[in-house]
């Protein structure tokens, strides 16, 4: 049975943030007042609220009456298909949590996440741009001393003992009404990991509906405002905006389960997607479709959040894509704490993070110069991690939960993420922010992406690599990264000693940069 890890300070059921409503309180309303309507929208059919209801209720029962009790856990390790929108919701419906995972992760990431979550239950595809799912369960399952029931959604061949086939399950005569309180758990994100083991993030019912309550409020999102998703599911920015939200406006989702920009702006223009969410490649990405293809897009808002998002590239796509583009600061431990809304000018969109969203409240703790570590709390905070033990280093005496990174707020309230105190390069004793000098990397013409990160040095203990997308025709020879960032202004120490050219930058499902990657290069050669 999955419970809070800890407990809110502040009853935001007085002040009216938290209430009695579900997620699936708002997709059985959707069932039950737009039947016809469509739920998802794919390349050929389109799924009805009708049709994924009789799923959703078919498929809830069916673990319901074979493996699952209220508060188990389910995980879901699928890409963006409709099975994986009908799979979240019947979990959620048959009072159990849902852990979504993103589809990159493989034997060493997932062993640990179903071992500490104790799932049991994970829906996985058969095979998924060429890897076979089953063939990895097949070798994660004999790592676990209690392992899941796999479901295999489009299987290709006869399944092994102990694995079943999703349509077998929907396919059923079985029924159920939904089940759960608002204050259950209701998701368990796990964190990218990006510098160690996945943490295990809780949710409850309530957290995830004001999430999106705050924001339908924020951008004044509406019933004509149906949804375009390429960020995975397994990741915070897809399950909520991709799958729950637009249930609560009784609208479409439209999922992308590979990404490319001209499939994207196919989509998007198909059905006429006026919302979408996601990492800076995926905004640069529709942002450079729409320019070679000189038309406009039916988008209305495009959130920008998860990743550095230069203010060059705001500027750019607002003009492209004649739609509100918006920074957003967020984490899976609190999904929006500050967006730029509706009534943003487009100076505060380019140039910050946003200001809170209200009843949100933070503080930059022991800061020097105006920048410091963030702290937050607010009724999207997250209500702990699975494992306990991380809560102490998490938390300040106050009950607000350390963010780890360095903003600066303005005299408007608005913040800018400096960057993150574990990203800080230390050279000769000077704190040098990596995400300052990509920012002004970012502003160079010849660049399309760029990544800074620490390398050691046994004479200054770090010094400072920067790793460049460039142009075509642009080589290490013809772009002089240190006169520019001279001419910049930016000081001698922190201009990079090392410079290399690279095709890309691994990012992990997110959109994040693996800077530990780029780290581990340099110790590797170092060693």
């Amino acid at each position: 049975m999955l419970v809070p890890t800890r407990t809110s300070d502040i009853d935001y059921a007085a002040i009216g943030a938290w209430d009695d409503r579900t997620l699936y309180t708002f997709l059985d309303e959707a069932i039950s007042e737009s039947p016809e309507a469509p739920a998802i929208r794919g390349d050929g059919t389109d799924v009805s609220y009708a049709e994924l209801g009789r799923t959703v209720s078919t498929l809830a029962a069916a673990i319901t009456q074979r493996w699952v009790s209220r508060h188990d856990v389910v995980t879901v390790f699928m890409p963006n298909w409709p099975e994986a929108v009908a799979a979240i919701h019947a979990v959620n419906w048959a009072g159990c949590v849902v852990s979504p995972v993103v589809t990159t992760y493989r034997r060493a990431e997932l062993s640990f996440i179903l071992a500490e979550s104790g799932s049991r239950v994970i829906f996985i595809p058969h095979v998924y741009r060429g890897f076979d799912y089953v063939a990895l369960l097949s070798a994660v399952l004999p790592d676990l001393t209690d392992p899941p029931v796999v479901v295999v959604v489009r299987p290709q061949r006869t399944l092994p003992e102990g694995f079943y086939a999703f349509d077998e399950l929907i396919g059923e005569q079985l029924r159920m009404d939904p089940v759960g309180d608002a204050s259950d758990i209701c998701l368990l994100l796990y964190t990218s990991g990006t510098t160690s083991r996945p943490k295990g993030v809780l949710h409850s019912h309530q957290t995830i509906v004001w999430e999106m309550r705050s924001i339908i409020r924020e951008l004044q999102l509406g019933a004509a405002d149906s949804t375009f998703m390429a960020s995975p599911i397994g990741h915070l920015t897809g399950i909520v905006y991709g799958v729950y939200l637009p249930m609560l406006l009784r609208q479409s989702t439209s999922l992308l389960d590979v990404w490319e920009a001209g499939a994207a702006v196919e989509r998007i223009e198909r059905h006429g997607c006026r919302i979408s969410l996601g990492a800076t490649p995926f905004l640069r990405g529709l942002t450079t479709e729409y320019e070679r293809r000189t038309e406009a897009s039916s988008l209305r808002v495009f959130i920008c959040g998860g990743a550095d998002v230069p203010a060059e590239l705001v500027d750019r796509s607002s003009r492209v894509l004649n739609c509100l583009v918006t920074r957003t600061y967020g984490l899976s431990e609190m999904p929006t704490f500050s967006i730029s809304g509706a009534e943003a000018s487009l100076e505060q969109r380019v140039h910050t993070d946003g200001r809170p969203v209200s009843p949100a409240e933070g503080y930059v703790l022991n800061g020097e110069g105006g920048i410091g570590e963030l702290v937050v709390r607010g009724p999207e905070l997250f209500l702990g991690y699975l494992d306990s033990a991380l809560n102490a280093d998490a938390f300040t005496s106050d009950g607000f939960f350390r963010t780890g990174d360095l903003v600066a707020i303005d005299d408007s309230g608005a913040l800018t993420v400096r960057g993150r105190m574990k990203d800080i390069i230390i050279r000769g004793g000077e704190n040098i922010s990596a995400l300052e000098i990509e920012n002004y990397l970012h502003e160079h013409p010849q660049v399309l992406d760029v990544a800074v990160v620490g390398y050691p040095d046994p004479i200054m203990g770090e010094r400072v690599a920067a790793y460049l997308v460039v142009v075509a025709g642009v080589s290490g020879s013809s772009i002089d990264i240190g006169s520019y960032l001279q001419a910049c202004g930016l000081a001698a120490h922190k201009r990079p000693e090392q410079v290399h050219i690279v095709a890309d930058l691994p990012r992990n499902a997110s959109g994040k940069v693996q800077k530990q990657l780029l780290r581990g290069a340099h110790r590797g050669a170092s060693a």
